[in-house]
């Protein structure tokens, strides 16, 4: 099928995203894993097919110009990050949404998908970030956490929740999903307010998903050096932030 892309989106290092009337394809870069972008469309047709939860349904995966694509429906709307910016004196408000979205995810269960646990240690391990010390520190603080099955976006954060007209929100953004901890994918989401130099909102937002779902923060914040860790990639300009993060292995 023939698709317009003249509407971009977004662009990422190793892919770009178009809108094309109803639909947005997601165009890796020629030489991307076709494994991992089919692995990807998989694992978001298990999250619309197992859940009821509100995703854009997934099209097909195509090629165009021997660039790998996956197409999913187009949601209408603006998404949280947007709203947040907009009305800053709704920011709670927004706040409250946000975590009772992320918690409405971590309540359901999609058994097909992969482990958090096995992820982690597969790029813990792999990583040639790490100095021998604190790969073994971290693969023995998370061998040590407790599985769970919980479904874990991976990614979530506000600007992968789509607000409609009507008030209905989407999510988003189904690359790094897994099965697993619920404090692994609070601690994902508390990074990436940090790294947007959001200090302040991120703690907030710890506070209240704690406060909402029962979980201690020190729960969470031992996941947060385990998960800096698996962020870390050569010549990214988050590196030097994550590392702080990974020192505190010692003290969390």
């Amino acid at each position: 099928m023939y698709y317009n892309l003249d509407n971009e989106l977004a662009s990422r290092s190793n892919k770009t995203i178009y809108r094309d009337g109803d639909k947005v394809i997601k165009l890796f870069n020629e030489g991307y894993s076709k494994s991992n972008i089919l692995n990807e469309a998989l694992n978001q047709a298990r999250v619309e097919e197992g859940t009821d939860l509100n995703i854009p349904k997934l099209e097909e995966v195509t090629r165009i110009d021997n660039r790998w694509g996956i197409v999913s429906d187009y949601v209408e709307g603006k998404s949280l990050e947007e709203l947040m910016n907009e009305h800053p004196e709704k920011e709670d408000e927004y706040l409250n949404l946000f975590v009772d979205i992320q918690l409405e995810i971590l309540s359901k269960r999609v058994p097909l998908l992969g482990r958090i646990k096995d992820k982690f240690k597969r790029k813990l391990t792999e990583s040639d970030m790490l100095d021998d010390t604190t790969r073994f520190e971290l693969l023995h603080r998370l061998d040590g956490m407790k599985d769970h099955n919980k479904l874990c976006h991976g990614d979530l954060n506000p600007s992968n929740i789509i607000i409609s007209e009507n008030g209905e929100h989407y999510i988003i953004d189904w690359a790094h999903v897994t099965q697993g901890n619920a404090s692994a994918d609070s601690a994902r989401t508390f990074l990436l307010f940090s790294i947007q130099g959001k200090e302040t909102l991120a703690q907030k937002y710890l506070n209240l998903f704690s406060k909402k779902s029962g979980i201690a923060i020190t729960n969470i914040q031992r996941w947060i050096p385990i998960v800096a860790a698996t962020q870390l990639m050569k010549n990214e300009p988050d590196q030097e932030f994550l590392k702080r993060w990974i020192d505190v292995v010692d003290y969390i």
